[in-house]
């Protein structure tokens, strides 16, 4: 059974290909006022850290819903410099996609939209996926077996902290989230926040989050939740130890606004 289901997504995919160069303005095409903003953040850790000279990349996609009378939409891709920052007193280098502002949006090319959409199926055949619509990713709950919290809650302190903004037009919104780690040596911890500034408080007594069920995770590899009453500032804060073994870790992101 399982030789038949191979030979069969690689055709579907070949068949969704073709149909996307020659129907997929039609099929793609929409009017609401849901948009997205996909783009990547990469991260080079400088000496200061344990896990240099290692490499993150942080995947999001982000599904919001604009408010705008102007359907034309801004396709300016150009990217930021490479930024040096610091972090808890440790440097790192960022280079930041311009979607990641909230004010461009992201039209998927019609090939892109189709391969994902075969990977999405690929995902949800070998249960790491447990979404059956591709245009939206939801996870298992996957704790780290490889080490318990106390033992996370330890190796975090020193631990790199990435900020991702939510998208919204209102005052307050909900958001369905999810997140997984390509890592098999580490967990990660999650955190809606209510803006950037817990980024470095994170490190310090004063840091705060949406403590509500489904706000926040610990020492997972994958993990899916929903957060409500988010203020427009707010985003998602994803702590991993400093102790990354692979040359490039992958974390991947997903946000869907609720309405």
């Amino acid at each position: 059974m399982k030789n038949i289901i191979y030979v069969i997504i690689p055709i579907v995919g070949f068949t969704i290909v073709l149909i996307n160069a020659l129907f997929g303005h039609l099929l793609f095409e929409s009017d609401t006022e849901q948009v997205a903003n996909k783009y990547s953040i990469y991260v080079h850790l400088q000496p200061e850290w344990n896990s240099n000279p290692k490499n993150l990349i942080f995947d999001v996609t982000n599904s919001w819903y604009k408010k705008y009378t102007d359907k034309t939409i801004e396709t300016d891709s150009t990217y930021n410099t490479n930024q040096l920052q610091y972090l808890n007193e440790k440097s790192y280098v960022e280079l930041k996609h311009d979607f990641s502002h909230c004010q461009d949006e992201w039209t998927p090319i019609l090939y892109r939209k189709a391969i994902d959409t075969v990977r999405h199926e690929i995902e949800y055949l070998q249960g790491e996926q447990l979404s059956t619509d591709p245009e939206i990713s939801i996870y298992p709950d996957v704790e780290n077996s490889n080490y318990d919290l106390a033992a996370q809650q330890q190796k975090i302190k020193g631990g790199f902290a990435q900020f991702i903004p939510i998208c919204t037009s209102n005052e307050k919104t909900s958001y369905d989230f999810s997140i997984k780690i390509d890592n098999d040596d580490i967990g990660f911890d999650v955190y809606f926040v209510p803006s950037e500034n817990q980024r470095k408080n994170f490190y310090s007594p004063s840091f705060s989050f949406y403590e509500q069920s489904g706000c926040f995770a610990q020492n997972k590899k994958s993990f899916s939740g929903t957060c409500n009453d988010l203020e427009k500032n707010s985003g998602l804060l994803i702590v991993i130890p400093d102790e990354l073994k692979p040359w490039v870790t992958k974390i991947t992101v997903n946000l869907y606004e609720k309405i």
